[in-house]
């Protein structure tokens, strides 16, 4: 049986590596991307690059966008030039950006109107689990729109996990995303005092990283921040956003998001002090500077 073709929307540090799996896999793939100098070494490996989302669109099976945030995914699904124009009925389109909840579901009743079955499917995992086809995907929609795509989704991952109805696994994911942030922050911190106390760095982490704070992304974020590098890996400022969109969706069930909250804080300021385009790990330099010291928590 001939493979669906895919239209992939956004190249960035996860989009390129999910992009290459697929072609890696032997997809028929066109992809878009806002810069186009991103989206030219694809053309080298077999793949149409498109000038427009409604281009990449065009005679696509499925549709699979990964962009940085909810005005990112509206202009890639909505408006004269946006994807969903050239979506032919029958197609599945997927949103695998870490978005809000209102987001997706305003996606799926767009796609469901032009007669289009819709997943949102974010993932977890770092660029070097998108690159090495590793990653997690955390799915919200219909079981029938998530088997017809499951091979798809599987060349690009680990493991799929079907969470419920649309809008269950972006839930998840910027739950999943802001208990992550709120780690990072404190690491961030504790970093800063054990540095000024002048207790041995080295040590010191090692009984953080092998005890029971030593989390996977405590492990690996300690390690940069110590070296230090802040080479993106995750970036800071989309950490910030994502924190934000869970303190929004906090409220809509009455849970008062005081860690993330406060961590969304700390966030904003590594913003400030210029660390927005560096790794999630350059948030250490907020407490090294002494700029954390008086963080106050923003208004939810």
């Amino acid at each position: 049986m001939s493979k669906p073709r895919i239209a992939f929307f956004g190249l960035g540090l996860m989009g390129s590596g999910m992009a290459h799996q697929l072609i890696k896999a032997g997809f028929p793939l066109a992809v878009f991307n806002r810069n186009q100098e991103k989206a030219g070494p694809f053309a080298a490996v077999g793949a149409h690059v498109a000038l427009t989302p409604r281009e990449a669109a065009t005679r696509a099976d499925v549709l699979i966008s990964m962009v940085a945030d909810d005005n990112a995914s509206r202009a890639v699904w909505f408006g004269e030039y946006g994807a969903l124009a050239a979506a032919t009925a029958g197609a599945v389109c997927i949103e695998s950006s870490t978005v809000s909840v209102a987001c997706v579901r305003k996606l799926a009743a767009a796609a469901a109107a032009r007669g289009c079955e819709f997943l949102d499917a974010p993932v977890t995992g770092s660029k070097v689990h998108a690159a090495s086809g590793e990653l997690h995907f955390l799915v919200g929609g219909p079981p029938a729109a998530l088997e017809k795509v499951r091979p798809v989704l599987a060349a690009m991952s680990k493991t799929i996990t079907p969470l419920g109805p649309v809008g269950s696994g972006a839930l998840l994911k910027l739950i999943n995303n802001f208990v992550c942030g709120v780690q990072v922050a404190s690491l961030a911190e504790a970093m800063a005092m054990i540095e000024r106390s002048g207790l041995d760095r080295a040590r010191a982490l090692e009984i953080l990283t092998q005890g029971a704070p030593g989390s996977p992304i405590v492990k690996t974020v300690a390690g940069r921040m110590t070296a230090p590098d802040y080479t993106p890996n995750f970036l800071l400022r989309l950490m910030a956003k994502d924190l934000a969109y869970a303190v929004e969706e906090s409220g809509k069930f009455s849970v008062e998001p005081a860690t993330a909250a406060a961590a969304l804080g700390v966030f904003r300021k590594g913003i400030a002090a210029g660390h927005g385009d560096e790794d999630i790990a350059a948030l250490v330099e907020v407490f090294r500077s002494g700029a954390g010291n008086a963080a106050k928590t923003p208004n939810a």
